[in-house]
């Protein structure tokens, strides 16, 4: 099994198509967790992962809801942690309801409540390269991890990434 992966992107439509096939493979229960500096592409490659999903509205950030909830073949939970500063605020917004709930849950700034997410879940961190240029590197952790992992790896394996 592939446990990490790294892919470049050289536009934000290069991002959100690596988003789209996410959001294509992406099961009920996966948790997939962002990490990267502001303007990294967190946002973008949520979005691609909408339209993988089927979502039909615009998918913004939630840097001021701290959580979206929109509808496509799966629901998707859209969380940013940006503006909290300590576990207790994440416990706060019911976080075990949107892990354990019926969709996809995704998370920018995952890295400030790395403690409370399950032992099963995809991490990419996104590194800018330079304007438009980004660098993912793609990790995962316990055997549904693994799983949407290798499917990534097959799929872009099989378009010719």
């Amino acid at each position: 099994m592939f446990s990490k992966l790294e892919i470049l992107t050289g536009s934000p439509d290069e991002t959100q198509k690596l988003g789209r096939t996410i959001g294509t493979i992406a099961l009920e229960g996966d948790v997939v967790l962002l990490h990267g500096d502001l303007g990294a592409g967190k946002t973008c490659i949520t979005q691609g992962i909408a339209e993988g999903l089927g979502v039909k509205e615009p998918v913004r950030s939630p840097t001021f809801m701290l959580v979206n909830e929109y509808q496509g073949r799966l629901k998707l939970y859209h969380a940013d942690f940006y503006r909290l500063d300590n576990l207790n605020e994440i416990w706060d917004l019911g976080i075990d309801e949107y892990i354990s709930g019926n969709g996809l849950f995704v998370v920018e700034w995952a890295e400030k409540g790395i403690d409370v997410f399950p032992e099963e879940h995809l991490v990419i961190k996104i590194i800018n390269v330079d304007e438009n240029q980004r660098k993912f590197l793609i990790s995962s952790k316990g055997i549904r991890g693994n799983m949407l992992l290798q499917n990534l790896k097959n799929i872009l394996v099989e378009q010719g990434n």
